[in-house]
């Protein structure tokens, strides 16, 4: 169990049967009345983030989020393949879970699984990836206008706005965070 008075940034806990991450925390105490923890937090099943106020004396039980570096195989239309590279055991993900992370696996690509419970809940995917681009539109010939871009797919499929030297072959590298163009590589 964790006390609500020991929250910091990171920590997970479990509240209405729900894993949760704490994001940001501030311990208050008033001139007058009882102190109490003002505290933002993330749901790791859902995404949603919530802020809630509670008694340094509260307690929640510890979620135990376990994260393994696994390789991506295959999806075959509805799971999302990986196998652990220790043991080749292989491990089904439900598209829900992959649909951030869909426009940058790439296959026999090293990620890391996020798993409660037994089962995966997300995908951490490297802050950059290095994709090759299949398709870039022609640039017009004395476009030369400051941040001017075009349309590019990816080998995953994703489309990115890039710069206009940008040709079909190169690789580039995009922001997972933002889901931007960084640079040609």
């Amino acid at each position: 169990m964790i006390k609500a008075g020991d929250f910091r940034n990171g920590v997970t806990f479990v509240i209405d049967g729900e894993p949760c991450i704490v994001i940001d925390f501030q311990h208050v105490k008033p001139g007058k009345g009882a102190a109490f923890v003002r505290t933002k937090y993330k749901s790791l099943l859902s995404g949603t983030t919530r802020e809630d106020a509670f008694s340094p004396t509260d307690k929640f039980e510890k979620a135990h989020i376990d994260t393994k570096e696994m390789q991506y195989l295959y999806n075959d239309g509805e799971l999302f393949y990986f196998m652990d590279t220790e043991t080749y055991v292989q491990v089904p993900v439900m598209w829900e879970v992959m649909e951030k992370a869909i426009d940058y696996l790439k296959e026999s690509e090293i990620v890391s699984l996020v798993f409660y419970d037994g089962r995966c809940i997300d995908v951490d995917l490297p802050i950059f990836v290095e994709l090759k681009v299949v398709y870039a539109e022609p640039g017009i010939k004395g476009d030369t206008a400051s941040n001017v871009t075009k349309l590019c797919r990816t080998e995953t499929g994703a489309e990115f706005q890039v710069p206009l030297f940008v040709v079909e072959g190169d690789v580039i590298k995009v922001d997972t965070r933002t889901d931007e163009y960084v640079t040609r590589v």
